[in-house]
């Protein structure tokens, strides 16, 4: 009996004190002198996950159980009293948030005196969150008071023009105002001045952008935004894919498909800004300036927390980009799910790998087609002859062919000089390093190497071979020189029977694809031509598809995506492309119910109204979902609640998918050595070459001495193209890149499960970070 008491008594009095933490955390004690804790009030961050916070602030929601709790409610920030801060939401009287500044890098205890506490974690604005170590050497701005290139967030003023002749947003004197400043009208029907508020700042290293459509002489906080502020939030990103080891600006004009300084076609972000959106840029969403996933992710992250804290609670976030704009989105999108609730695709690619594999081929091809990388001569003649290094001709359409694209010669061309050999090649220029710095093979060969695979080493490490061999076997002389190894190339070329396709439609002789196979041999760490036929290397090779440098899209069924496009320009930015986007959708999901795509006759984009309309689509798409508040998962949400008016377009035809022949879908030296169609073959499974294969014996005549260097060309085996990708494995999301010491986890590894952060998007939206994203 007396046990029993003594039981009773204790289970009241963790009654009385709230019992656990609903977030994990520890009951707050009783205050000196004041009533014990009656669980009167719940503590929750708003602003991101609670071990994720940058910067030194967050901001928190209060939910009081009753009105009267609010007098009795004292908010304390690691024992420090800051209940002034607490502000009511208008909207709900049992609401309160607070923006809490002042929290030391590393834990803090945030409780609440009647409800519970919280220990969160904050990060330097300067970074790193996860992304390990900081990548070095590194150039800040001027005007930066640190090394981390910290500065002073500015704020300037703009106006759109009520002058046609002037498109974009002009510079807005407060104290000297324009008299031609246009009038717009939001989606929710309040007409204002278009007069947008643009905040400049820095983190992670590097700038950040937020444009508001604002009222000069209204306040904002986050409890109570601006009347015209819709609470969503588009972000623009910026094309190519560089290493840039310097603070950079962040864009501020549209690479989205509309065309900056064209009246007739208003940029798509000064559109959103008109209708009530935030726009929102970072310098490292710029593929062009930053070609790192974990660092975009972790960029992206850092300005939505910053975004919440300043300006209040989102209802969803949409992407928006070209080229390498459209990577970005799709990468993130893939491995760190949740930070776009849209994505608006043009000039698509899905990621940074499948086109590396895809140029590295074109690079390749054209070393052996052409002695030295010259401009090509304009091949109108398709039977003009070219004389490869080792003696067999080719004509134009022969290498055509070969490239698998009608103008392939062209393509590759510009591929390989605009993209491959700038991107992947260490002795390329890039910002923040002076030429003495710069690595050189032989004056320099020390110095900073500018190509994109050092510049993502955190996520695909050096470069060894499989276990069992010596890593040193696959050097190169320079790096044994060194003593060290390069950073891993997570693509080859062994087994690929280039211009396989050609050879069975006859279109190239039995000669031709023998001395090309045998002669195209592959490449060393600074990109020089090897006898040998590139082996990808471990850990690089699994960890493209565990990081999603290379996209697996296994986690993109939970976002809506319009994908926009033309016909295929020739210029490096193949059509094909965005279908492989859909097409990976379709075989991971068995369908593509939650890409829309749309086609038209411009080149690359389609049509330059696209954009504007594709927005509003989205929106329409995004409102339905938000509607939705069942416990529908995810991704049956994002298509239970597609709108019949948000379907395939080809031009103005609503529900007609144009036809890849309209759109001009081409392959791949890949796919015209018989690869799949979904380009995500960085390396291909062996097996044994076989005399048996077809290799269109039929009018064809074959020597034993061919049938021989084949056999030595493929002695380890040729392409099984009917099996996944060698190394293939789902892509993890939510990677951290360093341990609780700070060291480097090459490859990363996946961050505890949490809840989504409330702040980011409406609740229909929310989803567990856990294992799998699954």
């Amino acid at each position: 009996m007396k046990l029993y008491v003594l039981m009773s008594l204790l289970v009241m009095a963790m009654a009385a004190c709230g019992g656990s933490s609903p977030s994990g955390g520890v009951s707050a004690p009783a205050p000196e002198g004041g009533e014990v804790p009656r669980g009167d009030a719940t503590i929750k961050v708003l602003s991101n996950r609670p071990d994720l916070l940058s910067g030194g602030d967050v901001l928190l929601e209060v939910r009081l159980a009753t009105a009267e709790a609010k007098d009795q409610l004292i908010l304390r920030r690691n024992g420090e009293d800051v209940t002034s801060g607490l502000e009511a939401d208008p909207n709900d009287p049992l609401r309160l948030l607070a923006l809490v500044d002042g929290l030391s890098v590393g834990e803090n205890t945030l409780s609440a005196n009647i409800g519970n506490s919280l220990t969160v974690t904050n990060h330097p604005a300067g970074g790193p969150v996860f992304t390990g170590p900081h990548i070095q050497p590194w150039q800040c701005q001027d005007g930066a008071v640190d090394e981390l290139c910290h500065q002073p967030v500015e704020y300037r003023w703009l106006y759109k023009s009520s002058n046609s002749s002037q498109p974009g947003l002009q510079p807005y004197d407060p104290e000297n105002p324009p008299n031609d400043v246009a009038m717009t009208t939001t989606d929710g029907g309040e007409s204002l001045p278009f007069i947008v508020r643009q905040e400049i700042g820095y983190q992670a290293r590097d700038q950040y952008v937020i444009f508001t459509l604002h009222k000069l002489d209204e306040a904002w906080t986050p409890a109570q935004p601006q009347s015209q502020w819709n609470r969503r939030l588009l972000v623009t990103h910026g094309g190519n894919c560089r290493a840039n080891y310097d603070t950079s600006s962040a864009r501020t004009d549209d690479y989205a498909g509309t065309i900056p300084g064209n009246p007739a076609i208003e940029q798509s972000y000064i559109t959103a800004l008109s209708l009530g959106w935030s726009v929102l840029s970072t310098a490292q969403l710029n593929l062009g300036h930053n070609c790192n996933l974990s660092y975009q992710a972790e960029s992206l992250m850092m300005a939505k927390e910053r975004f919440v804290e300043q300006y209040g609670e989102l209802r969803y976030t949409v992407g928006t980009g070209c080229s390498g704009g459209a990577i970005t989105q799709n990468m993130i999108a893939n491995a760190y799910p949740g930070l776009y609730q849209g994505l608006l695709t043009t000039c698509t690619y899905p990621d940074v790998m499948s086109t590396a594999t895809q140029f590295a081929d074109y690079h390749m091809l054209l070393r052996y087609f052409r002695t030295s990388t010259e401009s090509v001569q304009n091949p109108q003649n398709p039977d003009q002859l070219f004389v490869a290094r080792d003696g067999t001709s080719y004509t134009v359409s022969q290498q055509n062919e070969i490239y698998g694209h009608v103008n392939g010669i062209v393509n590759a061309s510009l591929a390989d000089t605009a993209l491959f050999a700038e991107a992947v090649q260490p002795a390329s220029e890039c910002g923040g390093v002076s030429a003495e710095e710069r690595f050189h093979q032989t004056d320099n060969p020390t110095g900073v190497r500018c190509d994109v695979l050092t510049f993502m080493e955190n996520m695909i490490g050096e470069r060894e071979r499989f276990p069992a061999e010596d890593p040193r076997d696959r050097w190169s002389q320079l790096e044994k020189d060194l003593g060290y190894a390069f950073a891993g190339f997570p693509l080859g070329n062994e087994g690929v029977q280039y211009g396989l396709i050609p050879l069975r439609e006859g279109l190239i002789t039995p000669a031709q694809f023998v001395a090309l196979n045998t002669g195209i041999g592959g490449l060393d760490p600074s990109l020089n031509v090897t006898t040998e036929r590139l082996k990808a290397d471990y850990p690089a090779l699994p960890n493209a598809y565990r990081t999603g440098i290379l996209n697996t899209i296994v986690n993109m069924d939970t976002v809506p995506i319009i994908n926009m496009t033309g016909p295929d320009p020739g210029a490096a930015h193949d059509s094909v492309h965005g279908y492989w986007v859909r097409w990976r959708l379709e075989r991971e999901f068995g369908h593509r119910d939650n890409f829309v795509h749309w086609g038209g006759p411009t080149a690359l984009i389609g049509d330059p109204n696209f954009m504007n309309e594709s927005l509003l689509a989205m929106a329409e798409w995004l409102d339905a979902i938000e509607s939705d508040t069942s416990d529908t998962p995810l991704a049956q949400k994002v298509i239970a609640n597609k709108p019949a008016t948000v379907q395939d377009r080809c031009g103005d035809a609503e529900g007609e998918m144009c036809s890849e022949e309209a759109m001009m879908v081409y392959g791949t030296p890949r796919t015209q050595a018989g690869d799949d169609r979904f380009g995500d073959q960085v390396q291909c499974q062996l097996r044994p070459f076989s005399r048996n294969d077809d290799y269109g014996l039929g009018n064809l005549v074959w020597q034993e001495a061919d049938w021989q260097r084949l056999e030595q060309t493929f002695a380890t085996g040729v392409c099984d193209w009917s099996k996944r990708p060698q190394a293939w494995q789902p892509t993890i999301t939510w990677l951290k890149y360093h341990d609780d010491k700070g060291d480097m986890i090459t490859g990363g590894e996946q961050m505890s499960p949490a809840a989504f952060p409330a702040g980011w998007a409406s609740p229909a939206f929310a989803k567990t970070w856990e294992p799998g994203w699954q």
